[in-house]
């Protein structure tokens, strides 16, 4: 049974957001105080080249609710909300961008959702407000991941919504180095739903994510969360023994028929070149698989943090 005061955690990484963190703050403050005054607002710094973490300072120097966290260098998003469910204490933990398309003022929403019995709400944004080339890129690369991790993703959903303290202690112990936090909620399980939220116009700026990152962040979770590709060059390759070996029949037939009186060259060259290729594909693939394998057993570190405001309090 959820007692009338619930500990809520929000966790958002910022990047590039000196301009609206105070109303981030404020508009999270204000839709969450009449549920609770129990809150924690965790922003985790991903090593912004703007005046981000100065302006967390000053928050913080007057609001005890905020918790501030800097890398030392720029380790990506989803280490950076990795971070801050790693500092959350929340029986609750909200997680959402900072760049306030994702609205505080669904908060409530996603809460009371939450308590007909779900572990996890994700949001569902019903009318995306992003570029044509994002909303684009979005759904081919859900699709693409949906093909070869056997997982249906959502484009309209990412990373804000509410999980219970028991999902994200369960997340917390994923410490594989390729991070992409909606696929390790899928995977975890417990009972989710969504809810349609309404997505806002970005406030300030623009995304930090350009086709080249989001290419590599794609290739990267195919690779950390899919066996797929290992198996699509083996029926690959099963494929083209097969058209070989009916080739090879049909060459046969018409020498014997005495169709063919001079080899040719053509084809002998096309063959080459063929199967150089592939066989350079695949084991460009395998190699990927072995790197990320290497990076793996390394052992490292998920992130590094350079400072929090607790160490100014």
């Amino acid at each position: 049974m959820e007692h009338q005061k619930p500990f809520f955690s929000v966790v958002s990484p910022v990047y590039r957001a000196e301009k609206i963190l105070p109303k981030l703050v404020e508009r999270i403050e204000k839709s969450i105080l009449p549920i609770t005054e129990n809150f924690e607002i965790i922003l985790v710094v991903d090593a912004s080249p703007d005046n981000s973490w100065q302006v967390i300072q000053e928050i913080a120097q007057s609001n005890s609710r905020i918790k501030g966290i800097l890398f030392s260098r720029n380790f990506g998003q989803h280490r950076a909300i990795t971070a801050g469910l790693d500092y959350a204490q929340g029986e609750w933990i909200i997680v959402m961008d900072c760049d306030l398309q994702d609205q505080p003022e669904e908060i409530p929403n996603l809460y009371k959702k939450a308590l007909e019995g779900y572990e996890v709400v994700l949001a569902r944004r019903h009318s995306r407000k992003d570029t044509f080339f994002k909303r684009t890129f979005s759904k081919l690369f859900y699709k693409t991941l949906s093909f070869l991790t056997g997982i249906k993703h959502d484009p309209t959903v990412a990373n804000f919504g509410i999980y219970h303290k028991k999902v994200i202690d369960t997340i917390k112990g994923m410490r594989e180095h390729i991070r992409f936090f909606p696929v390790m909620v899928y995977w975890v399980g417990f009972k989710q739903t969504k809810l349609d939220v309404e997505h806002a116009e970005r406030e300030e700026g623009k995304s930090s994510y350009s086709f080249k990152r989001l290419l590599k962040l794609a290739l990267d979770i195919i690779l950390a969360y899919s066996e797929k590709p290992l198996t699509l060059i083996i029926q690959m390759g099963l494929g083209i023994s097969i058209m070989a070996f009916l080739f090879g029949i049909i060459m046969l037939i018409r020498y014997w028929l005495g169709k063919i009186i001079v080899p040719g060259y053509t084809s002998l060259i096309i063959s080459v070149w063929f199967f150089s290729g592939l066989i350079i594909a695949v084991l460009g693939v395998v190699g990927l698989y072995v790197g990320k394998t290497f990076e793996g057993v390394k052992q490292r570190p998920l992130y590094v943090v350079k400072d929090t405001t607790e160490t100014e309090k």
